[in-house]
């Protein structure tokens, strides 16, 4: 095993006291010497810094400026090819890195795996499966991205970054995560590998920082379109500068903005205009989605929009609850009160 790092684990942290040492743990115990681990400390408040320290790994600590700027500072003390941002509540499988390093070369731009979820204490609570088979590509999802804006990408834990890709980073002072433009940007700078067993487990709680799963808040949505609005103009300028012809298309064209623009009038307890519906309903239709995944939206979108308002944003609040749903609790919350 060559002691040159191939891979870097950069895990950000700020406030996960109860958590960040099982992330280190989880790298440190798989024994790899080609994979380089630095922990970024963003300013907590709490006891993290003091946890990170009692596991002797290399650490730093900074003022709090957010994700982003952590997981950048972390980039520059590391010097592998590939880089791999760590959520400090999320762990990696034993096993995973082995796994990672024998995928990585220089034509891949990402490398995505699957996720266990996990609750607060670490009990499996379900698997997000990204495909039923493994696949390796480029062309497919970058056409799928000028398209529609999306793929289908796990969270930040579940993915695996050369190096040039992640340093369009540097201008994504819009975004407050780092999942966003590296993610859609890869397929334009290489291929995508994509390995369908889950390699990491991601903790579902109710500090995550999507803040899903809660009573639907309306600054939340409406920053996470103007967000995609903003990645979508960024990607307009990377995607030339990548020799990739192809026109990218208008934000408020995609399903995510309509979805999305959807959710917001749901949460502000203004009722969808019929034809805001009908043109969701369609743009659905035309979505890569199992046909079970569009019957259960188009039922989702349709009541949501004929139901008692304080029904349809609880049925909203389900929808985006990142933990275990079921046709048995969408069922009760329809007929909740009536």
């Amino acid at each position: 095993m060559s002691d040159q790092p191939k891979l870097a684990v950069v895990i950000n942290c700020y406030n996960y006291e109860s958590f960040v040492g099982h992330a280190i743990r989880s790298v440190t115990e798989q024994g790899r010497t080609d994979c380089e681990l630095v922990v970024v400390d963003d300013g907590s408040t709490d006891s993290s810094w003091e946890v990170i320290q009692e596991t002797g790994v290399r650490a730093f600590r900074t003022e709090n400026r957010g994700q982003p700027s952590a997981c950048l500072y972390g980039l520059e003390q590391t010097s592998a090819p590939f880089v791999m941002f760590l959520d400090a509540d999320d762990e990696l499988k034993p096993g995973s890195i082995e796994k990672i390093i024998e995928r990585l070369g220089p034509k891949v731009a990402k490398i995505q795996f699957a996720l266990t979820r996990i609750d607060a204490e670490g009990n499996e609570i379900g698997e997000e499966k990204l495909a039923t088979s493994a696949y390796r590509g480029r062309e497919d999802l970058a056409r799928q991205v000028l398209r529609t804006g999306v793929y289908r990408s796990p969270p930040t834990s579940g993915n695996v970054f050369r190096r040039d890709v992640c340093e369009l980073l540097r201008d994504c002072s819009y975004d407050t995560a780092v999942d966003g433009v590296i993610v859609f940007a890869a397929p334009f700078m290489g291929d995508v590998i994509n390995v369908p067993e889950a390699l990491g487990r991601y903790r579902v709680h109710n500090r995550n920082k999507s803040g899903l799963g809660r009573k639907p808040d309306v600054d939340v949505i409406a920053k996470h379109i103007r967000r995609f609005e903003q990645r979508m103009e960024h990607l307009r300028k990377i995607i030339p500068t990548a020799a990739w012809n192809g026109t990218l298309v208008e934000a408020e064209r995609t399903y995510y903005h309509q979805e999305r623009s959807f959710f917001l009038s749901i949460a502000s307890g203004h009722r969808p205009r019929g034809g805001d519906v009908m043109r969701l309903l369609m743009k659905l239709m035309e979505q890569d989605f199992s046909i079970k995944n569009k019957a259960g939206m188009a039922v989702f979108f349709t009541l949501a929009s004929i139901l008692p308002m304080e029904r349809a944003q609880n049925l909203l609040a389900y929808r985006l609850n990142v933990g275990n749903r079921s046709p048995i609790g969408f069922l009760q919350l329809i007929f909740k009160g009536a």
